[in-house]
């Protein structure tokens, strides 16, 4: 392992947590074995916060790529046009973006606990009805 191994780019999507899970875990481990790895990851870091920012740069930020909250819901729902459905997938399991994954996991969480609470509610109001008819006819 040495510090030439990584670019600059893959550096600085590392410190915005944008890179694919293994990339990720290969540049932590980098980083907390070389010293010259953490002086160049500092510098690029000052450098970056100084205000020298690119168009790449401000569009990973930014984070303008990324399909919004409601784009991901709707294609969990199947709803998005084929091109969109098409984007999504690309961006979420090709690129490996682990943002819009996240929310596209929170998002079936959510849908999973709104049926159980359908479920759970229609439960309820067939008991609820079942016993209200049993207490009438005492």
């Amino acid at each position: 392992m040495n510090e030439s191994e990584f670019t600059d780019a893959e550096l600085l999507a590392y410190l915005d947590e944008a890179l694919p899970v293994d990339r990720m875990t290969a540049v932590e481990s980098a980083v907390r074995a070389l010293i010259a790895l953490r002086t160049r990851l500092a510098n690029l870091l000052a450098r970056r916060d100084h205000g020298e920012h690119t168009l790449g740069e401000i569009w990973r930020r930014g984070r303008l790529s990324c399909p919004a909250r409601q784009q991901l819901a709707s294609y969990l729902a199947s709803t998005l046009d084929d091109f969109w459905a098409d984007y999504v997938e690309f961006h979420v399991f090709s690129v490996g973006c682990r943002l819009c994954a996240a929310n596209l996991e929170d998002l079936r969480q959510a849908k999973l606990a709104a049926r159980g609470e359908q479920r759970r509610r229609k439960f309820f109001d067939s008991s609820a009805g079942t016993l209200d008819n049993m207490s009438r006819e005492t």
